[in-house]
């Protein structure tokens, strides 16, 4: 890519640094309103169970209780099946979304929403939750797919039937949806190949793991219209569904979003806000406050899924692969919508297939909804079905990136899930980790006879989707622009879509002062979410920055009194023959050739950007504990074209952390009974800096043909790869593979038949 630029490529102060460092940023739960009341949610106990009665008259009668509420207080949408989905799952129902604000009727997994105080504070809220009586029957609960889709299995949803081919099944069913894709003929596919592979793989749920809890503040007026102030991904997401689960017009929501202490998928959807709306009206339009403790997060918001893939693969001798299947069920948790069609579209994403056929079904349990997390669907996808091509590198005798470079997807070739490859740079990756120091080095002794060292290596692919985007700019008389955007920055966006701007205009960055505002202030935009930001709202600002400019074009004009078709913008220096005038200087003058400079935009980012990556990892592995410390880590990723580099750096180092995690130590533990023992940060294991080496990481730049910079997201594909990578290193340690996530100290003994 060029580096003649005068943002973009750059590495500039971050505009919402200071206030993040100096703790000025206000958060969800910093939002403070006179008269504010606190919300405690009443969280079921059990796992399963049909509410037979729930009293809430000592709670009531408490002083400084203010509201209580239960799903009675909700709509009843239990005949409504619009599907909302504002993420990358599949979707629920919207009476499924009302059920899991407040069980009506029964209760679905241990910490469910059942009931809600709003009182003079936290405390006694706290109090009055601890006075409503429960009158409970208990259910067995299912807490696997494996067991959901037995014949035998208790129903969950008594009016669930399986989808499939478009059609209801005809009998009740704890499968939500089947979903298969296929192409070419799988038994002559699998009969042209030497060497066939097949195998199974368990992954556990996780969480996102993010350090702010949801939290929200919520206004009812007594004229019908409602303020809510929420740490969320999605603005608008929240003001519709807060819309449609209460039934107000969206006219009547206004959402300002806070600063977002991290997210990763699980702040797309809402939790907090119908219930703190219902308690704020029937308080007397006061505010209410509600806050989620960690046990909160872990219990009851959205993890992603825990998952059974098998995986069938078939390659000749001379690394041609001739045929691919796969099986996956994914945990939907209590709700249908887990990310397995995503899942179906990642698990063989890298690689050109003439014969390959992918079942996919979303299966319902007894645990919580699960929500995007990070490339949803794609990292369990990937931990199957690259632990299945380094085994077949293995057993044809080949390096396992050049088994990937002989099949490796690129422009024209089909994807599995159908649409065709534009210009992608998934065979440059694999390049350059072939070239890389990490891999050209060899592998470091082992310091102990105990202790065994392997290198394993992993690719990935997400979709990353363009997406609706607007923005507003205007003008200011010292040459610096205001920018309004309604992006959710949750990744440094504020500046990577700032430096887009400040390109167009030729000016440096340091001029754009970007916010971003609530639903009423700017247009709509969809969520920050699927590595779509930088790319969707960056056209935004591209956009917006090419009005300006041609504006600022005929200001000029008009000033010198020539025709504008004879002024050029030069990084921010306006230019006639010998005339020259900066960007400020005529900034300075819009009063005396005009007025005001505004423009706004609204664009829709079709076609995204897929994106690559190919990781190389080494480990060491003590085969007396069964402990896997990473030693070396490189992550190259296809990055379109770096806007802003430290934060695609630190993406990608983000990403490889948390895969790191998935792959090692992160799992949701259930007991039989269906109850969370870890749901604390304390036993939810989650990797520190002393599990990690620095990460690595190469950017290869192969440009998006459809974005004006050549912009492609990072923020998903480096969460893909690693677990894969790190499976596929203990195996060159230890000579075993280890098919369970995560792959903790009992997992590799058990894999090495000593437990």
């Amino acid at each position: 890519m060029t580096t003649d630029t005068v943002a973009i490529g750059k590495r500039p102060i971050r505009h919402d640094g200071v206030d993040k460092v100096t703790g000025r940023a206000q958060y969800g739960n910093d939002v403070k309103l006179a008269g504010t009341l606190y919300a405690h949610i009443l969280r079921s106990a059990h796992a399963h169970a049909r509410i037979m009665s729930i009293d809430t008259s000592a709670a009531g009668e408490l002083p400084g209780v203010q509201a209580v509420v239960t799903s009675a207080d909700m709509p009843d949408l239990s005949k409504n099946t619009e599907v909302i989905n504002d993420g990358e799952g599949e979707g629920g129902g919207l009476a499924y979304m009302s059920q899991n604000m407040l069980a009506r009727g029964k209760v679905l997994y241990h910490g469910h929403a059942i009931a809600a105080v709003a009182a003079t504070s936290a405390s006694i809220a706290e109090e009055a939750c601890k006075l409503i009586k429960v009158d409970y029957e208990i259910l067995p609960p299912l807490l696997s797919t494996c067991d959901a889709m037995k014949d035998d299995a208790p129903i969950i949803h008594a009016a669930m039937r399986t989808e499939e081919a478009g059609k209801l099944g005809d009998k009740p069913s704890n499968v939500a949806k089947h979903m298969q894709l296929k192409r070419g003929d799988m038994d002559a596919g699998f009969a042209e190949a030497d060497v066939v592979v097949e195998r199974e793989f368990f992954t556990k749920m996780v969480h996102q793991g993010y350090i702010e809890p949801q939290a929200t503040t919520v206004l009812w007026k007594q004229d019908g219209t409602l303020s809510i102030w929420a740490s969320t991904q999605s603005p608008w997401g929240v003001r519709r569904e807060v819309s449609e689960l209460l039934q107000v017009p969206q006219g009547k929501i206004k959402v300002t979003p806070t600063e977002i202490g991290g997210g990763f998928g699980g702040k797309l959807d809402v939790y907090l806000e119908p219930v703190a709306a219902i308690l704020s009206k029937k308080a007397g339009y006061k505010p209410v406050k509600m806050a989620m403790s960690r046990a909160d997060v872990l219990m009851a918001t959205g993890p992603t899924s825990g998952s059974w893939i098998k995986v069938k693969m078939g390659v000749k001798k001379n690394g041609e692969i001739t045929a691919a299947q796969a099986w996956m069920e994914y945990e939907a948790g209590a709700f249908p919508g887990s990310p397995v069609g995503a899942g179906m579209g990642v698990i063989f994403g890298p690689y050109r297939l003439p014969n390959v056929q992918i079942d996919g079904y979303d299966v319902i349990v007894n645990k919580p909804k699960t929500m995007a997390y990070r490339a949803p669907g794609g990292t369990n996808a990937a931990y199957a079905s690259e632990s299945v091509v380094d085994e077949l590198a293995e057993k044809i005798g080949m390096d396992p990136l050049r088994l990937r470079q002989l099949n490796g997807a690129k422009e024209g070739d089909r994807r599995v899930d159908g649409p065709t490859f534009q210009r992608v740079g998934y065979l440059e990756t694999v390049q350059a980790a072939i070239n890389s120091p990490h891999y050209e080095d060899g592998l470091a002794a082992a310091p102990a006879t105990n202790i065994k060292v392997g290198r394993g290596v992993a690719s990935g692919f997400w979709f990353n989707w363009g997406g609706k985007s607007s923005c507003n700019a205007a003008v200011n008389p010292d040459g610096s622009i205001t920018l309004s955007e309604g992006s959710a920055d949750i990744g440094g966006t504020r500046t990577s879509i700032s430096m887009q701007l400040a390109e167009v205009l030729g000016i440096g960055v340091e001029n754009i002062k970007p916010a971003v505002v609530d639903t009423d202030s700017v247009g709509y935009n969809d969520a920050t979410g699927g590595s779509r930001t930088t790319f969707g709202s960056g056209l935004a600002a591209f956009e917006v920055g090419t009005k300006i400019k041609q504006i600022m074009i005929e200001r000029a004009a008009k000033f010198w009194e020539i025709d504008a078709k004879d002024v050029t913008l030069v990084r921010g220096v306006f230019k006639n023959h010998s005339k020259q005038m900066t960007f400020a200087e005529l900034a300075a003058k819009l009063d005396e050739t005009g007025g005001q400079v505004v423009a706004s935009a609204a664009t829709d980012g079709k076609g995204g950007a897929p994106a690559f990556g190919t990781h190389v990892v080494d480990v060491a592995v003590d085969t007396e504990t069964g402990k896997v410390q990473i030693l070396r880590y490189t992550a190259v990723q296809d990055v379109g074209h770096a806007i802003y580099p430290p934060y695609v750096e630190g993406q990608i180092q983000g990403g490889v952390s948390q895969g790191v995690g998935w792959a090692l130590h992160e799992e949701y533990f259930y007991n039989d009974k269906g109850l969370l023992l870890n749901a604390s940060l304390l036993d939810y294991r989650m990797p520190t800096a002393l599990d990690l080496p620095m990460i690595e990481t190469i950017l290869v730049e192969v440009a998006s043909p459809n974005h004006p910079y050549g912009v492609r997201g990072v923020g998903e594909v480096p969460i893909v790869p690693p677990a894969a990578a790190v499976a596929n290193a203990i195996h060159n340690a230890i000579g075993v593979r280890v098919t369970n996530l995560p792959m903790s100290p009992g997992e590799v003994l058990r894999a090495l038949g000593k437990i």
